[in-house]
């Protein structure tokens, strides 16, 4: 018997014996979530952007104005939410203080959003230092990228970038200061067969820093087409 064909009464029996609850407000889950339909409802979605860089807009784009200054390292991002209320609360416990349920219910709304990309020959997400690994526990891109992957059909690699060295939290950082923070902290593991389309995928993009440079670094490589994919893109104001 196909395991899904197990995994599914399994997960009916689970949410019967504990049926979901909102993380936010304590309500009844809704649709299998730990969100209730309230809460599931102010997610803060990204549906109006630059399709360049995601970042969010009045009006859909094809290229914002920083964009049409200076184009990205990438081709085209994938950013279904915006970063603010209530997914930032989600996202915040999830990434620092260990909350697993919020990582569940985040890997499955990221599931559940309409994608407008192509899809890649390889998801890669965004590596942490071993240093930074050894004290959160797990690596937040990668635990959001596992079950997109598996749902997509696409293979992921999480050990084809390599963070080459520990840099400062980008979260206290300008943005100025975080491309100086990311230059030259990532590097592609050797003897690895690239293909001609990636996506890289973190948690949160902000600045877009961080992916900038992974994209720089995979493309030096001989990857073609780079595509950014995060589950939230945070407005203007925090770039």
């Amino acid at each position: 018997m196909r395991t899904d064909a197990l995994l599914k009464p399994l997960q009916a029996l689970q949410q019967w014996l504990l049926p979901p609850c909102c993380l936010l407000c304590g309500a009844a889950g809704d649709q299998g979530l730990d969100l209730c339909r309230a809460c599931a409802d102010e997610l803060p979605r990204n549906r109006s952007c630059c399709a360049r860089c995601a970042l969010p807009l009045a009006l859909p784009a094809a290229l914002c104005g920083r964009c049409q200054r200076k184009p990205p390292p990438w081709d085209a991002t994938w950013a279904p939410f915006r970063y603010g209320w209530p997914l930032d609360r989600l996202e915040s416990r999830f990434k620092f203080s260990r909350e697993l349920a919020a990582g569940r219910t985040l890997q499955a709304l990221w599931q559940r959003e309409p994608r407008r990309l192509a899809l890649p020959e390889l998801i890669v997400p965004v590596p942490l230092h071993r240093a930074r690994l050894r004290q959160r526990g797990y690596n937040q891109a990668l635990e959001l990228a596992r079950p997109l992957a598996r749902a997509l059909g696409v293979p992921l690699r999480h050990d084809l970038l390599l963070r080459a060295r520990a840099t400062a939290a980008q979260s206290e950082l300008d943005a100025v200061s975080r491309r100086r923070n990311v230059r030259g902290a990532f590097s592609v593991r050797a003897g690895v067969a690239l293909p001609a389309h990636v996506a890289v995928l973190d948690d949160v993009m902000t600045t877009g820093a961080t992916l900038a440079e992974c994209s720089r670094v995979l493309k030096r490589s001989g990857v073609k087409r780079v595509d950014v994919w995060a589950l939230a893109r945070a407005p203007a104001s925090r770039r």
